[in-house]
């Protein structure tokens, strides 16, 4: 798994080619593109093709017939706001990684009985940040986090001191990574 995993919104299909390769000259090659726009699918579908060497997922998914859109579009990665039961056998179906939005003890408990073990804490600075993700990983000591919201350059080296972090997710790594190419 990437250590950084940006979320992307792509508006407009030539987001595309402006947004995957900044983040790649930025060193990162892993794009969460959401799915809370129109052309969500096209963008993946886009993005598999011309971008192979990029590990292109699928965010913001949140009912089994997006999971299948964003997989028949070439996805390799699911992430949710929150748990799909529905997503989750999808996507163990097709042997392809599920992180559902888990902030609760429910939620980590419902996740594991469906094999999950490393979930999104969304938001996260909302749910507690850091201190809630070390107190939940004290029952959980099998599952990894990727937290996202509210996770930027101020707190990222505090996130991932910690050896319960997966990842980090966040829109943040899109603006560095646009902000770059254009100070070339």
């Amino acid at each position: 798994m990437d250590k950084y995993i940006p979320v992307v919104v792509i508006k407009e299909l030539a987001e595309v080619d402006k947004i995957l390769p900044a983040l790649k000259a930025h060193g990162i090659n892993c794009a969460e593109i959401t799915f809370r726009t129109a052309c969500a699918a096209e963008a993946i579908k886009m993005a598999s093709e011309k971008y192979p060497e990029m590990n292109i997922g699928a965010g913001t998914v949140i009912n089994e017939k997006q999971c299948k859109e964003a997989l028949k579009a070439g996805a390799t990665f699911i992430v949710s706001p929150g748990l799909s039961v529905g997503v989750a056998k999808v996507c163990k179906k097709k042997n392809v990684p599920y992180y559902p939005g888990c902030v609760t003890p429910t939620e980590i408990m419902q996740a594991l009985e469906l094999g999950i073990t490393t979930v999104k804490f969304f938001p996260a600075n909302v749910y507690g940040g850091l201190s809630a993700l070390k107190a939940l990983s004290a029952p959980f000591p099998q599952v990894k986090f990727i937290p996202t919201g509210g996770v930027d350059r101020n707190n990222i080296d505090e996130f991932l001191a910690f050896d319960k972090i997966a990842a980090i997710g966040g829109s943040f790594f899109v603006k560095e990574a646009l902000e770059k190419m254009e100070d070339k």
